[in-house]
């Protein structure tokens, strides 16, 4: 665990004393002393107390060495780009393999989403999906399939099977790619992102349906993301109303409204 060398790190490079530190966060100065000489182990109540003194998530804490970064990701970091925010390799992905060693497909249903946002970093439960294989997709590269609910995304329809890429650089991601997003607050989503990570740490997240409004995401909020490949359904999309088909029945259904309301 690099939870050690890593508070002693942030401490100095925001010029800090252990006295200042402990008086900070409501400690005893030999406490923290034993934390930065793993003397002592740190509790749960601790180090969350440390991750919101440094603007460092716990992950990044207890698993990270801090040490082998360059100082533009130190400044990054310190700025509240926390490195766990690009999904990078560092992050440990939860996955199953068959007997050749080779990457599944886990099916996450929507039955399972409940679970899923409880359990995706869990070994145990990512085994429990179900598996399968698409021949047509790159070995390299790592896949899984949620089911979409609602119609949000529509024309998609309802209950697909939406297969995404996983993502290691978040930052890297395009404005307009469709991901699947699982986060803190609201579980699974597939949305079309405005990636604003970089200036201001949030995806704005857009439906393809336009009844449904756009909505932030906070980057903190974020914990895997998904980039869109393709998905699978039994039913045919609907087909495109031309525009002028829409107006006309927005004009019919105001004409009606008003016979109602007269007669």
């Amino acid at each position: 665990m690099s939870f050690s060398n890593n508070i002693r790190l942030l401490r100095k490079r925001k010029r800090k004393t252990q006295d200042d530190v402990a008086r900070a966060l409501n400690i005893k100065r030999s406490t923290l002393s034993g934390y930065e000489n793993k003397v002592a182990q740190p509790g749960i109540k601790a180090l969350i107390a440390f991750s919101e003194y440094f603007h460092v998530a716990v992950d990044t804490l207890i698993k990270v060495d801090l040490s082998v970064l360059d100082e533009r990701q130190l400044s990054q970091l310190e700025n509240g780009y926390d490195v766990y925010l690009k999904g990078s390799n560092l992050r440990v992905l939860a996955t199953t393999v068959d007997r050749d060693n080779e990457e599944n497909i886990e099916l996450v249903p929507e039955r399972a989403k409940a679970g899923y946002q409880r359990g995706f970093a869990d070994p145990q439960f990512i085994r429990e999906l179900p598996v399968f294989k698409l021949p047509f997709l790159p070995d390299e590269k790592k896949y899984r399939t949620f089911q979409i609910k609602g119609d949000s995304m529509h024309p998609i329809p309802e209950g697909s099977w939406i297969t995404g890429e996983f993502v290691m650089d978040w930052f890297s991601l395009n404005t307009g790619t469709a991901c699947i997003i699982l986060t803190l607050n609201e579980g699974i989503v597939f949305k079309v992102i405005d990636n604003k990570l970089e200036q201001e740490k949030k995806l704005t997240v857009h439906s393809l349906n336009p009844l449904y409004q756009s909505y932030d995401i906070p980057g903190d909020q974020i914990k895997e993301i998904w980039k869109f490949n393709h998905y699978i359904s039994q039913q045919m999309p609907e087909p495109e109303v031309p525009r002028e088909h829409i107006l006309e029945r927005i004009t019919n259904l105001q004409q009606e409204i008003s016979r109602l309301k007269y007669s």
